[in-house]
């Protein structure tokens, strides 16, 4: 389900006339050689595009023209090779609407003392390129990422790839469409927020639909659509009827089919890549959405509790940017205070991400205990280990922050045989006391979304091209 457009990215390259044709074609190889280089070596996530040599205002303008009515072109990189003075950048640099990476860096890696001259220093001056050019970006307050090191560099390849995940983040975020089955949770404060600013500041669309909108798209899946994907299932969990009648299983597992097919063509009809549900709010539905949630998790939608569009919206953000990869919605539940081994439960009362198993998921169905229906059947397994973060979106009234945190995540080492949900545990940073203290004090929320698929910079680069507050507890 993950699909988004064919992305690329513009590299443009910045001189002036002063140093004649010769130098600037020379200027223009150098550019392409590195672009080349780059596509080859540096195992980017999208292609990099040699677009232009600019020397005037007029051709910067007009590219960058070209830039924003692309679809396809997700952002720009610039490098100064030369000095290339700034006012001419102005008139173009403030109609940009896309991210910009300004690259430092320069075609030699060292300076060739032997051989140097003032040829060489009027051509190859990209510290002093980059001064002049900076200033402006500084002076216009750009959003502007700056990526300093050698381009044959693997830690600079690194950046700029990250870069271009958070830049494919910003223009996916345009397209990010929440449907709410229901109204937030009574009496929640942490999930409520300003829809319009939201729409304005990250492009996110939010929907509000009654829950029987749903149940009549639900009414219309037939009983083989629900076979064949129970079959499916089959094939892909280990089935644990557990103390349960065969009879009534199949049956509790394929009324979460039913949801789930229902689900997806809802959101499909309203081009919607993002939904919440509410316990509170279920009238004519057997079961509260459990493994239906899980299931379409798995296929790349968006997904957050008891209505919380906020995070619905940022789960699918990140799941954009790792292709779904060990990313999902996560609440935080119970602590373990054992010294020296502290760390915090991760749980939901039913929908856990499934891209964060670690043990094959088991499908069993039981009470659960709010929401006043059947016992709903859901997945159940042990998340993975590794290095990653947490975020959560606050709405304050006058602004939105994110929180972010990172953790490492265990696998659970003792059994819960009480416990019929997933679980994921993580030991936050830079420790247990000061992530939680420090959490609380900058009011971030008990939904986050979590990722064990990508480095933090990534979304911290998202949150500067959308000019939102960031709180990092790392």
């Amino acid at each position: 389900m993950i699909k988004t457009s064919q992305r690329e990215f513009w590299f443009v390259v910045g001189s002036q006339h002063l140093y004649g044709p010769e130098a600037l074609n020379e200027v223009k190889a150098h550019a392409e050689e590195i672009v080349e280089t780059l596509n080859k070596e540096a195992d980017l996530s999208y292609p990099l595009v040699f677009k232009a040599l600019v020397t005037t205002a007029d051709e910067i303008k007009d590219v960058i023209k070209e830039v924003n009515y692309k679809d396809e072109v997700a952002g720009v990189i610039t490098w100064m090779h030369t000095f290339s003075p700034a006012k001419m950048w102005i008139p173009g640099t403030k109609i940009l609407q896309k991210p910009l990476l300004h690259l430092s860096t320069q075609y030699n890696s060292e300076v060739p003392w032997s051989t140097i001259d003032m040829d060489f220093m009027n051509l190859n001056q990209s510290a002093h390129g980059d001064r002049e050019y900076g200033f402006i970006n500084a002076r216009l307050n750009i959003k502007n990422k700056v990526v300093v090191g050698h381009y044959r560099d693997s830690e600079v390849h690194s950046e700029i790839n990250n870069w271009m995940l958070s830049a494919v983040g910003y223009a996916e975020s345009q397209h990010i469409k929440v449907a709410r089955f229901g109204d937030n949770m009574r009496n929640v404060a942490v999930t409520e927020g300003d829809k319009v600013e939201a729409a304005i500041q990250f492009g996110w669309t939010v929907d509000y639909y009654g829950i029987g909108d749903l149940v009549a798209e639900m009414d219309q899946v037939s009983d083989d659509e629900i076979q064949s994907v129970y079959d499916e299932c089959q094939s892909l969990y280990d089935m644990d009827p557990g103390e349960n009648d065969a009879d009534f299983y199949e049956k509790q597992v394929k009324e979460q089919i039913r949801i789930e097919i229902g689900l997806k063509r809802f959101l499909k009809k309203g081009g919607y890549t993002a939904f919440t549900t509410n316990f509170e709010d279920l009238h004519g539905m057997n079961q509260l959405p459990g493994m239906a949630v899980q299931r379409l998790n798995a296929q790349g939608y968006g997904f957050a509790g008891e209505g919380d569009w906020k995070t619905a919206a940022l789960d699918r953000l990140v799941k954009v940017m790792t292709n779904n990869v060990s990313t999902g919605f996560m609440e935080d539940y119970t602590y373990n205070f054992v010294k020296g081994e502290e760390y915090i439960v991760q749980s939901h009362m039913l929908e856990v991400d499934p891209t964060f198993a670690e043990t094959k998921p088991k499908v069993v169905v039981n009470p659960l205990g709010i929401g006043d229906k059947e016992d709903p059947a859901r997945l159940v397994f042990d998340g993975k280990a590794g290095e990653g973060f947490t975020i959560s979106m606050l709405d304050l009234g006058t602004h939105y922050r994110l929180m972010v945190n990172s953790f490492e995540a265990v696998t659970p080492q003792e059994d819960a045989p009480h416990l019929p949900v997933a679980r994921v545990i993580w030991k936050p940073n830079p420790d247990f006391k000061t992530s939680i203290r420090q959490w609380i004090e900058n009011g971030g929320g008990h939904h986050t979304v979590a990722t064990l698929a990508l480095d933090k910079e990534v979304i911290l680069d998202w949150a500067n091209m959308v000019d939102l507050e960031t709180v990092l507890i790392d």
